[in-house]
């Protein structure tokens, strides 16, 4: 198992750790929240991309697009701004992420990918569980609710 991102150094550690703390003040604040599981497991999936980027096993292609996911997930715009939003702006990051593990949970590189991962629960049905549970999501009338959703004070 990877070591917990809390006994790293740096950035990955300071952004995990307030990845992590916006989301729980978040669901703390807005009571419960059908999605609430899809947003805490967020920082688990960060925490896996950066571990990947840093394995000397996983090819740059690969690489170059678990690179792209992380800029997307630090970026303080995209589909769903986390600005805007507050942490729900974080479910297309988790989409995307989700998307790319899946990718390469397909490949050879799977033992790597569970490798490094550090939830409980097997990873693949992590990333599973994450894009049928926004699938669904956006089926069902998500994208309105976020355009509704309360704004983050300034």
């Amino acid at each position: 198992m990877a070591p917990e991102p809390e006994k790293k150094g740096g950035f990955q550690r300071d952004f995990y750790r307030r990845l992590r703390e916006n989301i729980r003040a978040y669901l703390k604040k807005r009571g419960p929240f059908r999605y609430a599981d899809i947003l805490l497991v967020g920082p688990d999936l960060f925490h896996l991309l950066v571990r990947l980027v840093g394995d000397r096993r996983i090819p740059t292609f690969e690489k170059a697009k678990l690179g792209a996911t992380i800029a997307y997930f630090v970026a303080p715009v995209g589909l769903i701004p986390e600005g805007v939003t507050g942490p729900i702006g974080y479910l297309d990051d988790i989409a995307l992420s989700a998307y790319v593990l899946r990718s390469l949970l397909g490949t050879q590189y799977a033992p790597i990918v569970r490798e490094h991962w550090a939830g409980e629960r097997d990873v693949l049905d992590v990333v599973q569980g994450v894009l049928e549970g926004l699938d669904h999501a956006m089926r069902g009338g998500l994208r309105d609710r976020l355009k509704k959703a309360p704004r983050p004070p300034k």
